[in-house]
């Protein structure tokens, strides 16, 4: 039998849970895309419970070798939908023609990253349902306001409508993580493309919440002319910004040419 030890380089915490995994899979829609990716399958919990789903195209991005063999010899009739890589570096684009969903137990130490590159490929990413931190899950749920509202709130609702679904506890995984984990859903919303330069928009965003205790007429004063920063919005901080106002903002910097 094909033993798996939890590897702590790789950030690994197997769920052992069939009822959390059963809530994770119901909180997809399955609406407007017929294809799943599921990102660090491990021992296959999530997974058994995806193979259930009628008419989906599911597939597997797994690092570790062990788990691989493990998911091989567990479930035969999806040998060749596991692919033994690393999720961080393989173009995502060409794993499916069209849209697809996300799910999986993130890894927790590399979340952000894996986040970053669902924005890469938002144009066919629909869907993402993933357990991650729940400090992470909180963060990226927050509305403007909230004190953990940051960098990846205002990037990742850019593009997604958020919803933080659910809590869970250490207890239900292997090993224990010594931090709370949450489940939180992104859903694509009607923005297709921003009406700013992308990599602009990023760049104000993060350098606004870089300073985030300063007011954006000194935090931006390198990216924005100061003869454009009259406005009212210059004496609030980052945390106080909706998406469509770091638009403006990033707009401003554009008509000064501020940003290469």
């Amino acid at each position: 039998m094909i033993h798996v030890k939890p590897r702590k380089s790789l950030g690994q915490h197997f769920l052992t849970d069939r009822n959390i995994a059963r809530k994770i899979v119901s909180s997809l829609s399955l609406q407007g895309y017929a294809q799943i990716l599921e990102i660090g399958p491990g021992m296959g919990v999530l997974t058994e419970t995806l193979l259930t789903l009628p008419d989906m195209d599911i597939r597997f991005v797994e690092i570790d070798k062990s788990s691989v063999a493990y998911l091989k010899d567990h479930f035969p009739a999806i040998r060749e939908k596991i692919l033994m890589a690393d999720i961080l570096k393989i173009n995502l684009a060409e794993l499916f023609d069209g849209p697809f969903a996300v799910i999986g137990n993130f890894p927790y130490n590399i979340s952000s990253q894996l986040f970053f590159r669902i924005l890469e490929n938002r144009q066919q990413v629909t869907e993402v349902v993933c357990m991650v931190q729940k400090e992470v899950a909180q963060r990226i749920a927050s509305p403007p306001g909230s004190k953990e509202y940051g960098i990846l709130s205002v990037l990742l609702q850019a593009y997604y409508h958020i919803d933080y679904r659910f809590s869970v506890p250490p207890q239900v995984f292997n090993p224990p993580p010594k931090v709370q984990s949450a489940v939180i859903s992104l859903t694509r919303n009607a923005r297709m493309e921003l009406p700013c330069d992308n990599d602009c928009f990023k760049k104000v965003v993060k350098t606004a919440f870089n300073q985030r205790r300063k007011v954006l007429q000194n935090s931006l004063k390198g990216l924005i002319p100061l003869e454009k920063m009259h406005d009212a919005v210059f004496r609030k901080r980052p945390e106080q910004l909706g998406v469509d106002e770091f638009i403006r903002l990033t707009l401003l910097a554009q008509e000064g040419s501020a940003i290469e």
